[in-house]
């Protein structure tokens, strides 16, 4: 006899499938989130946000399993999930961060894919 239980995702993967939702509602041709955009994302310097956080390496520091320092001084918790597990469990608090971080560094909100593909690289690290 065969028994399928239901996989339970949880609050990450919840969130992601909604930005995949969103995602593909914004652009037909999507196919998925992707963690070498999303490690390009961290990494890449930017002209349109603030000038002293042209990245967010900028304050998270190249190694996402490494604790970042603001620019105030204060240290910042890794922020990939194998360091920092309980990382992303809040929609609410990610959602909060992004808008925050993407309008510092992107000088704009991040798009749904960005937000996605980010994620992605950061649970995979």
């Amino acid at each position: 006899m065969l028994l399928t239980t239901p996989i339970l995702a949880g609050p990450r993967e919840d969130l992601l499938a909604q930005y995949a939702t969103a995602a593909k509602a914004a652009a037909s041709a999507f196919s998925g989130f992707s963690a070498a955009r999303g490690k390009t994302l961290h990494t890449q310097a930017f002209v349109g946000g603030k000038p002293d956080t042209p990245a967010c390496t900028s304050c998270h520091g190249q190694d996402p399993r490494s604790a970042g320092r603001s620019l105030a001084g204060k240290v910042i918790d890794p922020v990939a999930v194998s360091v920092s597990p309980s990382r992303y469990a809040d929609p609410a608090k990610v959602e909060k961060w992004f808008k925050r971080n993407c309008n510092e560094v992107l000088g704009r909100e991040c798009a749904t894919q960005e937000k996605g593909d980010w994620l992605t690289y950061m649970f995979s690290q």
